[in-house]
This record gives C-alpha cells, structure tokens and sequence, in this order.
C-alpha cells in the first residue's frame, strides 16, 4: 500500500465531521420497495437482491438514500481484499474533495442473516449496534465468524447476485493507497502518485433501485360481494359467494355442467356426467383470496345419504378468487384430484349488491 500527501484529501476528514454535526432528521418513508438495485461501476455493474423480509427497515432505509439521491457521485471508499469493499459514506465533489454524506437517522439493528461472501450488510460505530445509516459494505469472503458475533452482529440487507461477485473481486485487486482520514484503504483506478485524486481514479458508484414493486390494489374484498356471480360466455357455471369480513375469510361454492348436460331422466346424483359441485373457503388478502378446495359426490341434492366430502378437507386444490372492482371477478383454479386447471371471468347474476360494495370499499 502506497501513501500519498495529506493535502490530497485533506478536506475529506472535516466532511465527515461537518455531516455527523449536520444530521438531518427526516422521517419520511421510502416511496416504494424494489426488488433489486443496481450499482454501476467501471469495472462492471452489481447487481444485488434486496432481503426485504428479513431486515425490512434497513432495507428501507437503504432505499431512501437511492430515492434522495443521497447516493450521487458516491465512490467505494475502502478495499480490504479478502475481507470487505465499503462505499455509501462520502461523494465525491472534485478538487480532491469528498464531503460526508449527510445522514438520515440511525436505523435499528435487525441482524439475522449471517455474513457469508456475497452478502451486503451495513456498516456502523463500534460498540453501538443501532448506529448504522448510509455506508454498506460487500462481503468478500465468509466473514461470519469476525462480525455475525461482534457490535449486535452487522445486518444483511442484500445479496450480490448474477456476476456480480466477479465485479467486487475485481474492485478488490485494485491498487490500494492511503489517502489520509477515513481513506487508509482508498482502492483508486490508474493513479499517478503525488496529484490529486480524480474522480477517474476512484470507483465511481452510479447506484439505482430496480424492479419497483406495485402499489397494494386499493379496492379490498367486502361483504357487498357477497352474491350470486356466473361466466356470461357458459352460463352453465354457477358461483356463490360470501365473504365474512370480521373472520376476513370468502367462501365459494362453485357448480359446472362442464361442457355436457346430464340426460333428462338421470337422477341429480353429485357427481354425475359433466356435473360438479365444490366449495372453497380461505383467507383475503386485500382483492384476492386464494381458497383450499373441498369436492363432494355422491348422494342426492337437499339431502344427506352419502355424501363423501375430501379427505383431509379442502385438499383437492385451490381456487384464486380476485376482484378489481365491485362487479366483475375472476375465478382461477388448480384441481389436480380431477386434472382440471384454468380459469373463469364472472360477474354478478343481478347488480342490486354493487351499491353496497362501492359503498364499503370507500370506507
């Protein structure tokens, strides 16, 4: 590891301090949660896979510092091969300038995932486990047993996936100069000792969230659904449905003449030629439902001589039941007791629920 001149990057030590004194307190929350970002860089792009679930605050706080454009003109800021790159902390702002990112909040600790190579994680104070805020860091190697156990354990937010790992190795085997301050470990690109740093010579970030995932329907499943719904093109097929909004479950009750009709003098035995009765009862989730299948045959209707029901109940498949709005749905199934798989635009066999159905989904 080469150094160079203390001047060069002089201004970068007093930036860090102005941004810890500066902190900005705003709350507001991301806009939206992609699926992946993306970092661009010289030496190729890396992409990372977000883990929303598992440290979905972090994750957040991650995002709002991409949505502020807090990232811009960001660089990698140290290089520890074998071990770590690090970059989220300072932008770059020419004349050998690199200020701070000012910071939002601290972000709570939510460690969970352990530091295996590829994982992306943030850095933070020591000894202080809820201090992180914009600098994140890749692991390079398994690094599990150094920092799942120390500080609270640093939180995996990410996953580097495609190529992207033969990126950072390659950001790793960069030259690696002392800079001054917080940039002992600067990796730089071409770098002529004793002149200033250039934007050229450092690992410029460009980094931008992808995949943004689409606002939640607004329109929710209510009781004013509950009716009488039917396919207009084969009218043959009947739905019942009930929604219980203080259970926030929806019940179907689903029968098909198939493509063929019983003959006149049969019997109206379940499970005759082309006749099929089922339920299907499960949770809402907003405007859908996806429904566990019950399928009964034999016996006769209104009666109860021998009946026989799934075993275990609700077994038979699944029905995804989803409404965009107060008179029209669709019905998707998946039976593989009887190999039948499709699905079934309906709407309602008369309107007189659709007032009320508009009139709750304002609510």
């Amino acid at each position: 590891m080469s150094t160079v001149k203390p001047y060069q990057f002089a201004k970068a030590t007093l930036s860090l301090l102005t941004a810890s004194a500066l902190s900005v307190l705003l709350m507001l929350p991301a806009t939206a949660m992609a699926d992946t970002v993306l970092v661009k860089t010289a030496l190729g792009d890396i992409e990372i896979e977000l883990l929303k679930e598992d440290a979905p605050k972090t994750v957040a706080n991650f995002l709002r510092y991409i949505e502020n454009d807090k990232y811009y003109k960001s660089f990698i800021h140290r290089s520890a091969p074998g071990f770590i790159i690090q970059g989220g902390g300072f932008t770059y702002a020419g004349a050998g300038q690199a200020p701070g990112i000012i910071p939002y909040d601290p972000v709570e600790n939510e460690f969970k995932i352990s530091n295996t190579r590829g994982t992306v994680a943030m850095a933070k104070l020591s000894n202080q486990p809820d201090s992180a805020t914009s600098q994140w860091f890749i692991n390079l190697a398994d690094n599990s047993a150094n920092l799942d156990g120390q500080n609270g354990g640093f939180t995996v937010f990410a996953r580097v996936v495609g190529n992207g790992m033969a990126v950072a190795d390659a950001i790793a085997t960069l030259q690696v100069i002392n800079a001054g301050g917080p940039f002992s470990e600067l990796p730089v690109i071409n770098y002529v000792e004793d002149t200033f740093l250039t934007e050229a010579n450092l690992v410029m970030t460009d980094i931008s969230a992808q995949d943004v995932t689409p606002p939640v329907p607004t329109f929710a499943m209510n009781a004013g659904l509950n009716d009488a719904w039917y396919n207009p093109i084969t009218d043959g097929q009947g739905f019942f449905i009930t929604v219980f909004p203080d259970l926030s479950l929806v019940n179907l009750a689903w029968f098909t003449y198939d493509t063929e009709l019983p003959a006149d003098e049969s019997a109206a035995n379940l499970g005759s030629p082309g006749h099929r009765w089922l339920t299907a009862l499960g949770p809402i989730d907003g405007n859908k439902a996806v429904l566990n299948i019950d399928i009964a045959s034999g016996g006769l209707f209104d009666t109860a001589s021998d009946v026989q029901h799934t075993d275990p109940a609700g077994s038979d498949g699944t029905i995804t039941l989803t409404f965009t709005d107060c008179a029209a749905g669709l019905v998707e199934y998946d039976i593989p007791s009887i190999n039948r798989q499709g699905s079934v635009a309906i709407q309602r066999v008369a309107n007189d629920n659709i007032a009320l159905c508009e009139a709750l989904s304002e609510q």
